[in-house]
């Protein structure tokens, strides 16, 4: 903890609360920190458990992700409010999880948003790489319906799940364009230059593009 102290910047926690994350840390000093570790699972047991947003994202980097039970990983969850440890926790713990799939299910109808979002980003992730058993032109239903009311994070997730189907799967690719285009969900959002808009249909258009220059 003195050590990860001893990282904090204070013009990366000005950036970093801007998105709602309470840590200072410069994020390529934390990974460095991890590679000397190395998986420790009992250490990011404890790290966790201080509820310090470096520390935790520390124990994400170290921790050995096949070793939690569905339930540890659903209370972790609930626990991860701040986007950053919320990411992480999914993406480089949960996807590797043999749980993943029962979490991705109860995940996605859960009432609290946040929690939704975690399911959603689990169904992005199969839509991208185990298409096989999703109902695809029932997830663009669910996402036509309740995607523009959606809080931010949930909106966010739905609308990487609605690319997702755009650029993978031709054969939903007119409807999913014709759902952002209607909708217009982050059409606005600023992007910068040289970087891929959020915006779906524009999304989709510039990952299909690039497969085919491939």
């Amino acid at each position: 903890m003195a050590e990860l102290a001893a990282l904090e910047d204070p013009r990366a926690r000005e950036v970093n609360e801007r998105h709602g994350d309470d840590h200072g840390v410069n994020l390529t000093k934390l990974r460095a920190v991890a590679k000397r570790l190395k998986t420790q699972q009992d250490l990011a047991g404890k790290l966790w458990e201080t509820r310090d947003t470096a520390a935790r994202l520390l124990a994400i980097l170290i921790c050995r992700p096949k070793a939690f039970e569905r339930d540890e990983l659903d209370s972790m969850l609930r626990e991860a409010r701040t986007p950053k440890v919320h990411d992480w926790l999914v993406n480089y713990v949960v996807k590797k999880n043999p749980h993943a799939e029962e979490l991705r299910l109860a995940w996605s109808a859960d009432p609290d948003p946040v929690v939704a979002s975690a399911g959603w980003a689990l169904t992005t992730e199969r839509v991208a790489k185990k298409p096989d058993g999703l109902d695809l032109a029932g997830l663009l239903d669910i996402i036509e319906a309740k995607m523009s009311d959606a809080p931010d994070r949930l909106q966010w997730a739905m609308n990487h799940c609605l690319a997702q189907i755009g650029i993978e799967h031709a054969e939903h690719r007119t409807r999913a364009v014709d759902i952002g285009e209607r909708l217009e969900v982050l059409k606005t959002y600023p992007t910068s230059p040289n970087c891929t808009s959020p915006y779906a249909p524009s999304w989709i258009a510039e990952m299909v593009r690039r497969q085919h220059h491939r």
